[in-house]
């Protein structure tokens, strides 16, 4: 690697929290600022949930290609962003998806209040759209600021690990929070308003997600700004949310399936992302690299209809499903083993194997990641009333 690949980025060390030792928690954060920024500016984060790894080789590949890249806007990018959950190992497996603590989904943390959004739309209505993503965009650090800094309460580690990782995603018009399934094809949760978005990621499976919020970094980032556009169209006065002042869109990348790296297939969905961001005009190439997203089908459906099929029995699963094609009503997803019941006279008590299947076409996108499940276990989630992009 030669100087100017180690130099472009801008490396700092983040302390997000202390151990019962007194050890620091810190998260490695790198950086790039331009001398000029014209485009929207990004923020990247991996490995908030323990298992989900992959995410760190795409920002190790994002890195190695934007060396070669003119980059119009600041861009952050944070691997590791959750060291608590990375360290949390049972064995040979990572269970940091949920705060030991607390119980609480890691990717459940942050921070949204509903309630300051009318009365800011009200304060600023005669605002310019320049004045309006300052203003609003100000109130918004200054909630992150009084919960870690003024707070007599205190506040969990999760949730200083989620509101410091906030504050930086704040300053960003485009926000990418990696994760990965359990055994997973890749999918994008993306916010209804910006379908088009879609199309520029080398991902077959989306799922558009409402204006609602669930605690997870995505909705943290586009909730409040749609709320606000829909504020402002109730005092007469419209702005349309993806352009001008409410230019903001926010991602969670589903990159395949947790407790594994590959750099190869992290080199394609770093290319991935980079089709996007010139997309989005944040950054241009040389003549011999341009980042363009595949000719391929994509399908999406509605989070409404993103559906969970759950065990119906415990057992030993043969999951069956091919992950990303549509799978007719009646053909089996799984079958389920039950040796318990295996007998070869006609005492026997049931069937040993046993097939699981719905009774509509459906899209397997994930299943759960044991071949082992207790009844009432997420063997699937399936896109149902699915639709091309």
């Amino acid at each position: 690697m030669n100087t100017f690949k180690r130099n472009i980025f801008k490396k700092n060390i983040m302390h997000v929290g202390e151990m019962a030792s007194g050890a620091k928690l810190t998260v490695p954060v790198y950086s790039y600022e331009p001398m000029c920024s014209s485009a929207p500016n990004v923020y990247i984060q991996a490995n908030m949930h323990g298992a989900e790894v992959q995410g760190n080789a795409v920002i190790f590949q994002l890195l190695e290609l934007l060396s070669d890249c003119d980059i119009q806007a600041n861009i952050t990018l944070v691997p590791y962003a959750n060291p608590v959950a990375c360290n949390h190992k049972n064995g040979e497996y990572t269970l940091g998806r949920f705060d030991p603590i607390t119980g609480v989904n890691w990717n459940r943390m942050y921070h949204f209040d509903e309630a300051v959004i009318a009365p800011f739309a009200q304060q600023n209505i005669d605002a310019t759209e320049e004045e309006i993503k300052a203003n609003f965009q100000q109130l918004l650090l200054d909630q992150i600021e009084q919960k870690l800094e003024h707070n007599i309460w205190g506040i969990t580690t999760g949730q200083r690990i989620a509101y410091q990782l906030q504050q930086m995603a704040h300053q960003a018009d485009l926000v990418l929070d990696l994760h990965t399934g359990p055994i997973s094809s890749k999918h994008l949760y993306c916010p209804e308003y910006t379908k088009a978005s879609a199309n520029y990621f080398d991902i077959p499976h989306t799922i558009f997600i409402p204006n609602g919020f669930d605690g997870a970094m995505d909705e943290a980032m586009f909730c409040p700004w749609w709320s606000l556009q829909q504020a402002y169209k109730e005092l007469g006065r419209s702005f349309v949310m993806g352009e001008g002042a409410f230019a903001k869109e926010s991602f969670t990348v589903e990159l395949g399936s947790q407790e594994q790296i590959d750099l190869a297939v992290a080199e394609e969905d770093a290319k991935s992302i980079l089709a996007y961001l010139q997309y989005k005009g944040v950054i241009t190439t040389n003549n011999e690299q341009d980042f363009k997203p595949q000719e391929m089908t994509r399908y999406a459906c509605y989070l409404k209809d993103y559906k969970a099929l759950y065990s119906p029995m415990g057992g030993m699963v043969d999951y069956l499903a091919e992950f990303g094609k549509p799978l007719p009503a009646g053909e089996p997803l799984a079958r389920i083993l039950r040796m318990d019941n295996y007998v070869s006279d006609s005492s026997g008590d049931g069937d040993s194997l046993h097939n699981i299947s719905l009774d509509r076409c459906v899209i397997p996108i994930l299943h759960f990641a044991s071949a082992s499940v207790n009844q009432g276990t997420e063997l699937y989630k399936v896109f149902q009333d699915y639709f091309e992009l």
